[in-house]
């Protein structure tokens, strides 16, 4: 593959996540990094495991989900960490502009008018491939997830990357694959045309 030039800009983070590749920053450095990471982190659609307590919380109907409704919330939420955080005022820019032009995406749960938790990421064909999520309450963000497989599932889409395993996400079903085979899933999806929103 030859050596692409990326930018920080949507078209250039577009380019790259076309490529198998995605950003990150640093909150103390205006530096941007460009990762490609071997094995590959993904969640099969239909292995995402949803727990009992998950399932009740989900019947219940705790949190009410909402699609698109507040990105840039989704965003700042996940940028809302203790330790710091990659998601910059540029990342957040850069991606409500993929997100105005249809190719970003965020899953909300709210409560009580509240946004309480979620997860954004890209769409491009039937690929999704999720940045972070948050959660301010229990389960707000396991609920976001559950809704956003659900929908990926229904639009057509078959390939989930959530880039790095966490034990948080290996409970949900994720899995490692090569990059060999996660780059042959992913050129196969961008010749799909499924539509998220």
């Amino acid at each position: 593959m030859a050596r692409l030039k990326l930018s920080f800009t949507p078209e250039g983070v577009e380019l790259a996540y076309r490529h198998g590749i995605f950003p990150m920053g640093d909150d103390e450095s205006p530096v941007i990094s460009w990762y490609r990471p071997d094995p590959r982190t993904i969640i099969p659609l239909h292995r995402f495991h949803v727990s009992r307590s998950l399932a009740k919380t989900i019947r219940r109907g705790v949190f009410e989900v909402r699609i698109n409704t507040d990105f840039e919330g989704v965003m700042r939420g996940c940028a809302d960490r203790e330790e710091g955080t990659w998601i910059t005022e540029e990342f957040i820019e850069v991606y409500g502009e993929l997100h105005r032009r249809g190719k970003a995406h965020s899953v909300e749960a709210w409560r009580d008018g509240r946004l309480v938790g979620g997860t954004y990421g890209v769409a491009l064909g039937a690929a999704f491939m999720a940045e972070s999520m948050f959660h301010r309450e229990t389960d707000a963000s396991k609920v976001a997830l559950a809704a956003l497989v659900e929908r990926l599932r229904e639009r057509g889409y078959f390939l989930l990357d959530v880039q790095y395993m966490t034990a948080h996400l290996a409970s949900l079903g994720a899995t490692y694959i090569p990059g060999t085979l996660y780059y042959a899933l992913l050129q196969d999806a961008l010749k799909r045309d499924c539509q998220f929103a």
